[in-house]
């Protein structure tokens, strides 16, 4: 590695077979468009980018597109890298068992000053004990596992990434991102971080995307799936609220037809489902609410009766609070016809 490449910012990303193509190459396009952006004002590149793998030569992604490594991760001089990503994919989980790759990482993290992940990377952080105390995400449909197997980690299912060069909000040193795509947004934060928000909007801009999305990664996701270990008793009740949404949903009526009192079958449905009745109630009309936002051309006013809202503010609140979105902004990005009205 030459002398000037040195000064730059070297952001290594590690691949192996059957790892997720964007997971790599999405972060890494946004460090080198931020060099183009950097050449078009007549300043010096500030990244250099590299992939590493088990050995040098061809890597199989999930996708059956090759990418090619640099370097073995074991020939790397971690003393020169600033920023070690791992990415996601389907061949995660053969690293839990490699003692050596996770000694390699923890000492990765004594060394780069900023180690990170992309998708469900996370685990193999995790799993290397780096995650412990921290505040992480993934990939929406890896969060449960995530909570389940590593509950030292703070879990922030709903976040795009945890990167945070302040460390108020996230952690500057050891971070994660969620779902795939999410992983751009974690390296436009990074930018952000080095060069400031002008250069960060400039790569957004060439990228076509927002610089900060507006809202997590629970307005992507299918998320509101009944407890497959729910009792019997509660089982009914589940398959019976999302066609009654507009009837009284209240901790009295439900318990009675689950046939408990309301102490017990709050009891009972927060151990079960892992929240309360009102919460669950109000995300099952909420999940209702975007399958009509995505699908027909109706007013919001309109889907906040159909989904027993009654009314568009407390339907916008409720956006707000489980998807951090307003359900026009919904309507806008997710609508498959025309965008809905307002009221």
């Amino acid at each position: 590695m030459s002398k000037t490449e040195i000064q730059q910012k070297l952001i290594v990303c590690h691949a192996y077979d059957r790892v997720m193509s964007l997971d790599v190459v999405g972060p890494l396009q946004v460090f080198g468009s931020a060099n183009d952006e950097l050449v078009r004002t007549g300043r010096s590149i500030a990244y250099s980018v590299m992939v590493v793998a088990d050995q040098a030569g061809p890597v199989k992604t999930s996708c059956g597109v090759q990418l090619y490594a640099d370097h073995g991760w074991q020939e790397l001089d971690l003393s020169l890298v600033d920023t070690l990503l791992i990415p996601g994919g389907d061949g995660v989980a053969r690293f839990f068992d490699n003692a050596e790759f996770l000694k390699w990482l923890r000492t990765a993290e004594k060394t780069v000053p900023r180690l990170g992940s992309v998708c469900s990377g996370a685990m193999i952080l995790a799993e290397a004990g780096l995650l412990d105390g921290r505040m992480a995400t993934t990939h929406w449909s890896r969060c449960d596992q995530m909570t389940r197997d590593y509950p030292s980690i703070h879990m922030m299912g709903d976040r795009l990434h945890s990167y945070d060069p302040t460390g108020l909000d996230g952690d500057p040193h050891v971070f994660t991102s969620a779902g795939v795509t999410a992983g751009i947004d974690l390296a436009l934060a990074i930018v952000e971080a080095d060069h400031g928000r002008a250069l960060a909007l400039s790569v957004a801009r060439r990228l076509v995307m927002f610089l900060k999305r507006p809202g997590g990664q629970a307005q992507f996701s299918a998320y509101l799936t009944p407890d497959g270990t729910a009792t019997t008793r509660l089982a009914g009740l589940l398959e019976w609220l999302p066609v009654n949404l507009t009837a009284d949903l209240s901790l009295d009526v439900l318990a009675e037809r689950a046939g408990m009192t309301p102490r017990t079958f709050s009891r009972a449905f927060s151990r079960d489902l892992g929240m309360s009745p009102a919460r669950y109630v109000e995300r099952v009309r909420v999940e209702a609410a975007r399958a009509l936002l995505q699908d027909e051309a109706i007013s919001i006013s309109r889907v906040a009766d159909l989904c027993g809202f009654k009314h568009p503010e407390t339907l916008r609140r409720a956006f707000q609070r489980h998807l951090s979105v307003s359900p026009q902004e919904y309507a806008e990005r997710f609508a498959r016809m025309s965008p809905v009205a307002a009221i």
